[in-house]
């Protein structure tokens, strides 16, 4: 995949003394049609791409190309810059990292990367989470999905190891269950400058949802989800943290996300959000 645009991306090997500062970068870009203005902003937050696909191929096998999800990062870049309000009161980094991830995780949706049966293991361990929660009015533990799976407690975190890059990528995109439909959460909700009042409601809503689940998850849980999508810690960093193996974390983190995800398939079910999923 190529981003289809002219700028020229190469760095100019400014130094850091005559490298002009964001806000004059933004001021030029808002207030000249030079063609090389769109070009600078964009150069000068090239990182970001970077340490947003380099987060998301940690979890990724090794024959997924890097350069798509790189030209796919830049797409994303590209749309930030173009879309940005500066009024709407957040920072550029974290709007354009929103947009940068969606536009990578579009390009792996794209790809199909993960095998079927893969897919329909983590299938098996939300649904199971979810039949639980129904029968016991809370969330289960791991040895209790297990039971309920007919596997052993280490068959079932050897299970959530092999699902791990099926989550990576499902919290992103909670609103679709099925997987049928290519798009990720950030084309269902508009720009700022453009969100119908209708989106804007089922956003709002989904959010509080989603917030609500998430202090419902035990501590450990919750901590995981926040300092690795929040915080912006990798894994081994939280692994140091609670003392425990990366592949630990990981297993937590899986079970976090599909617990996330059996929950919300339910809420949709009676939601004003399931309209969203008309397209599926």
């Amino acid at each position: 995949m190529k981003a289809h645009s002219t700028l020229e991306l190469e760095p100019r090997h400014l130094s850091a003394d005559t490298r002009p500062t964001p806000q004059a970068l933004w001021q030029r870009y808002h207030t000249t049609t030079e063609s090389g203005a769109e070009n600078d902003v964009v150069e000068r937050y090239l990182p970001l791409v970077k340490t947003v696909v380099g987060r998301v191929a940690m979890n990724l096998p090794t024959q997924i190309s890097m350069d798509d999800l790189h030209s796919a990062g830049l797409v994303g870049l590209l749309q930030a810059v173009r879309r940005f309000n500066p009024e709407c009161g957040a920072s550029f980094e974290t709007f354009a990292r929103v947009r940068i991830r969606g536009a990578v995780l579009d390009e792996l949706r794209r790809m199909d990367w993960a095998p079927r049966p893969v897919h329909e293991r983590a299938k098996q361990i939300q649904h199971a989470i979810g039949d639980l929660e129904q029968h016991m009015g809370r969330l289960p533990d791991e040895s209790e999905v297990a039971s309920a799976l007919r596997i052993s407690l280490d068959e079932y975190r050897r299970w959530l190891d092999e699902v791990r890059p099926v989550t990576w990528i499902h919290l992103d995109a909670l609103m679709n269950p099925q997987g049928s439909d290519p798009s990720t959460n950030h084309e269902y909700i508009a720009d700022e400058s453009s969100a119908s009042p209708t989106e804007n409601a089922v956003r709002d809503e989904l959010i509080e949802v989603i917030m609500g689940r998430l202090k419902q998850l035990p501590p450990m849980q919750q901590k995981v989800l926040a300092f690795y999508y929040f915080e912006d810690m990798r894994l081994r960093e939280i692994a140091a943290i609670f003392g425990v193996t990366e592949s630990r974390i990981s297993q937590i983190h899986s079970q976090a996300v599909l617990s996330l995800r059996a929950f919300l398939n339910k809420f949709d079910s009676t939601s004003p959000a399931r309209a969203l999923e008309t397209r599926s």
